[in-house]
């Protein structure tokens, strides 16, 4: 029987690098899916509900101003540190940074490049959903002499700062846990994420340079982009491991077939 070892093309290396297989089953693709949908009706509904408030006469939520004074009314030296900080590591230089060396790292330890490809689109996606809401809602931020690390004549809504900290932390953990079978790992998981989401929110509210429903619009627009990574990725998945079934299908076929014929 001749040895055969085909030579892998680009699109053998391609599906490798990408190609993402996991067992799930019809109840585990339905669950994802639903997870999907819910997320992404909840996520557009808060952003509608927030934008109507946002878009009143008066463009002040009824709880924008107390959250705003409750905040500022309890500033110390320590606590001044503590959120310039936060700003420091979720704002448009630091994350970014992260976000890349984190990309890059995870795809070359790892030869698979599909989950950091994912979060990085994920992240791209929230940037670009910013800068298009953004000047079309064009809403002022709190007064300059509120703001404790610089001036800011930006536009307000939503809050580029923790709509970045919130779609890294959800889908990172998303990606991370999904790949687990334990429940216990996504509880930890997505509450730590939760943490992180408040404390971003928090120090840009205390800092002076949003109001809470900036922060609550870009929690929403964070859920439905989790919702579009959530589905995507469980379709990839699935067809990912359909694919190579059939691949593998072919060439035991293929193998087969061969050893006839020498036999013949």
């Amino acid at each position: 029987m001749s040895d055969i070892r085909p030579t892998p093309g680009w699109h053998t290396r391609y599906r490798k690098l990408v190609d993402d297989p996991r067992p799930l089953t019809a109840t585990d693709r339905r669950r994802l899916n639903l997870i999907a949908i819910v997320l992404v009706s909840v996520g557009t509904v808060l952003f509608a509900i927030v934008l109507v408030d946002v878009l009143q006469p008066d463009r002040s939520s009824v709880y924008d101003s107390p959250v705003r004074l409750w905040l500022v009314d309890g500033r110390s030296p320590i606590l001044t540190t503590i959120m310039i900080g936060l700003a420091i590591v979720f704002g448009p230089i630091a994350l970014p940074i992260i976000v890349l060396a984190l990309t890059v790292i995870w795809g070359i330890t790892s030869k698979h490049a599909w989950r950091p490809l994912l979060l990085a689109l994920a992240m791209i996606t929230g940037v670009i959903l910013a800068q298009i809401l953004a000047p079309l809602i064009a809403r002022s931020r709190p007064p300059v002499e509120l703001m404790l690390f610089g001036a800011d004549h930006s536009f307000s809504f939503p809050s580029g700062h923790v709509l970045g900290a919130a779609d890294f932390v959800l889908v990172l953990t998303y990606l991370i846990v999904s790949r687990r079978s334990s429940q216990r790992a996504a509880v930890i998981g997505f509450s730590i994420a939760a943490i992180c989401i408040g404390l971003a929110a928090i120090s840009r509210l205390y800092l002076g340079y949003h109001w809470a429903t900036d922060a609550i619009a870009s929690v929403s627009i964070s859920f439905v982009v989790l919702g579009g990574v959530i589905a995507w990725d469980t379709h990839h998945s699935s067809r990912a491991l359909q694919v190579r079934a059939a691949s593998a299908h072919k060439t035991v076929q293929a193998v087969s077939d061969q050893a006839d014929t020498d036999q013949n």
